[in-house]
């Protein structure tokens, strides 16, 4: 996996700055469209709340682009968090690679 030092943007930047923000849509607005409670967007944008396959088919089929787009968003994230949290570096280090079997 390619390292590197810089965070990878987050949904709620994601979704607030590249797409309610330029469309101008409140989290209310937002709610209504994807047929969900606004507490549901108001935690995806604030970072408390993470995409499932679910909700990335509902933001997909709501802005016009690909489920996988959302997916790879939260995916990249995740990896980032992973890899530089100091706990779970401790039990991905304690992983030993199997040998190839002849």
């Amino acid at each position: 996996m390619l390292m590197t030092k810089r965070k990878p943007a987050t949904i709620a930047e994601i979704l607030v700055e590249e797409f309610m923000g330029p469309m101008g849509l409140t989290q209310a607005a937002l709610a209504e469209a994807m047929g969900v409670q606004r507490k549901h967007v108001n935690e995806l944008c604030n970072d408390r709340r993470n995409v499932t396959a679910a909700t990335a088919l509902i933001l997909a089929r709501v802005f016009g682009n690909s489920p996988d787009f959302w997916l790879n968003v939260q995916r990249r994230s995740d990896l980032w968090d992973a890899m530089h949290s100091p706990r779970e570096r401790k039990r991905i280090e304690r992983a030993k690679p199997l040998k190839a079997v002849a």
